[in-house]
């Protein structure tokens, strides 16, 4: 089956980012940081439901309790099924805000923050526990992005997008904080800069790169590029594994900074078939 690339969901996404395919309705939702909005819709579907927030959005997480828990400029918010939303967690400072965000095996979510002019050294890796208490298990950052887990759980990514790297941790069962920090993959100029990233079932790590055009599959043991996937944007920014199957390959793309009547197509949701692989369930928040 030859690899197909369709525009799922048509949009106008200034920055779109964070896919959660939830298998329970059958929808994708994302979010568009800039314009503070939280999308979700079904593929073969004309509905769409669309939440605007009065902030920046780095990404929004279902929760198992229903609604959802918002990575935001403050900190954490919380939105309930109805659309209602507050801000439960807010203790980032002026200039700081967050960007990607996923949960882990056990339901607890992974936030980066970062400078809004990405200044380095200010940003962060927090964890939001079921309990909504916040801990910061990294300091240092300079624009934390893409993360994910192996399929075993042993091992977390993480994106450092001006860095145009990609690190490897190790997870220890009994410990929060993950150890024994490496590069696995560092990218040249001229890939753009590496974005969101998804964890596959066979453990290869999916990587848009913003300014690049381009999705890569890496092997997660030496940081190969096993194929490259040209899109028809030049800024996606994130993607994630969804449909039935978990074949489908959702990738979120951005205008912002582009001709809207060159880039008809940017800030649009894509859809890649015919990979040949799948996906590995999404993880909700655990509160």
């Amino acid at each position: 089956m030859p690899i197909d690339i369709t525009v799922e969901f048509p949009g106008i996404c200034r920055v779109g980012e964070g896919p959660f395919w939830d298998p329970e309705s059958g929808s994708l939702s994302w979010v568009d940081i800039l314009d503070g909005a939280l999308h979700r819709a079904r593929p073969g579907s004309a509905e769409r439901w669309t939440l605007r927030l009065a902030t920046l959005v780095g990404a929004a997480v279902p929760k198992a309790s229903g609604g959802y828990v918002a990575a935001t400029s403050e900190g954490f918010t919380d939105i309930s099924p109805d659309g209602a939303w507050t801000v439960r967690r807010d203790f980032l400072t002026d200039g700081i805000r967050m960007n990607d965000a996923k949960c882990d095996p056990h339901g607890r979510l992974w936030a980066g923050s970062c400078a809004q002019d990405f200044a380095a050294g200010h940003g962060g890796m927090h964890v939001l526990l079921p309990d909504w208490t916040v801990r910061e298990v990294f300091s240092g950052l300079t624009q934390p992005n893409g993360l994910g887990w192996s399929p075993d759980g042993r091992r977390f990514y993480l994106v450092e997008t001006q860095a145009r790297d990609v690190s490897v941790f190790d997870v220890v069962s009994d410990r929060l904080e993950p150890e024994n920090r490496r590069t696995l993959v560092p990218f040249p100029e001229s890939f753009g800069y590496p974005d969101g990233l998804t964890v596959d079932a066979d453990g290869c790590l999916w990587i848009a790169f913003w300014g690049g055009g381009r999705v890569l599959q890496v092997a997660p043991d030496d940081g190969r590029v096993l194929r490259t996937v040209e899109v028809p944007v030049p800024q996606p920014s994130s993607c994630a594994f969804g449909g039935p199957e978990l074949d489908v390959l959702y990738v979120t793309t951005a205008r912002e900074g582009l001709d809207p009547d060159l880039e008809r197509s940017s800030g649009s949701v894509l859809a890649i078939r015919g990979l040949g692989v799948r996906g590995l369930p999404a993880v909700k928040f655990g509160g």
